[in-house]
């Protein structure tokens, strides 16, 4: 796993046709060393895994998964299912899970494990909301979720995890997080993994923002010592302007 990466987070976008076009535009496009990673729907997962044979800079993440093996969840995914497929990512734990689904950090704890038990790369996001912010308590939002999501693994199994920190107050409501307030929460993050663990294991796991992540601020958070790269919505469904956020992390 590249420490500095990108990742697309598509949610319930584009039809098929239209991803394998923008991918195709992603593969001609970003530099050779670029890491991207394409959150896709589930249904595209599929014919995805077989389109980006070949197209080295580029990998696949599911949006979600059951917290279960196996067993009567209709409609839902799990980890061993997205394994079968190749799936190397998956997100956990995105805000608008958070929100309109309900979910749990203890829930998150055992996606998270469900997906390590089957080598699948949790990517595993927290973000205050704004009332939050606002009260002065966004690193003990941070720490909940962390503790809660994550700290019931070991040393060997957290450094396979890519933590997204998304602060709910910026994501498509047009405020933006400034560099330096996100760097703040990137540099607490760090910092409160290496208290539990140690400076090692903490250095080992790529920090993402994803906050609204556009053309004119990737630069200026990208270059920022704690954050490795960018969960990105919106910005990720064209293709010229994920391409342009992409070369801001690997010029």
């Amino acid at each position: 796993m590249s420490r500095k990466l990108v990742v697309g987070n598509w949610k319930m976008n584009l039809t098929l046709d239209q991803s394998k076009d923008l991918i195709q535009e992603l593969a001609n496009n970003v530099p050779f060393h670029a890491y991207v990673v394409i959150a896709a729907p589930v249904a595209y997962l599929h014919p995805l895994k077989d389109f980006i044979v070949g197209k080295r800079n580029i990998h696949l993440a599911a949006q979600n998964v059951h917290h279960e093996e196996f067993g009567a969840f209709t409609g839902e995914l799990s980890a061993p299912m997205l394994a079968s497929l190749g799936i190397e990512y998956c997100i956990v734990g995105h805000s608008e899970r958070r929100i309109h689904f309900k979910e749990k950090n203890e829930v998150l704890a055992q996606k998270v494990t469900q997906l390590l038990n089957h080598n699948i790369t949790p990517i595993y996001c927290v973000g205050e909301s704004l009332e939050q912010r606002e009260k002065g308590k966004t690193f003990d939002v941070i720490k909940k979720q962390l503790k809660e999501g994550l700290f019931h693994l070991t040393s060997e199994q957290i450094e396979q995890v890519i933590i997204a920190y998304e602060p709910i107050w910026a994501i498509g409501t047009g405020k933006n997080a400034t560099p330096e307030q996100a760097e703040e929460v990137h540099a607490f993050i760090r910092k409160y993994i290496a208290n539990k663990y140690d400076e090692d294991v903490a250095d080992e796991i790529p920090l993402l923002y994803g906050g609204s992540v556009t053309t004119q601020n990737a630069q200026s958070l990208f270059e920022k010592p704690s954050i490795d790269g960018g969960l990105v919505g919106g910005s990720s469904l064209k293709s010229e302007d994920f391409i342009q956020v992409i070369k801001a992390n690997f010029p």
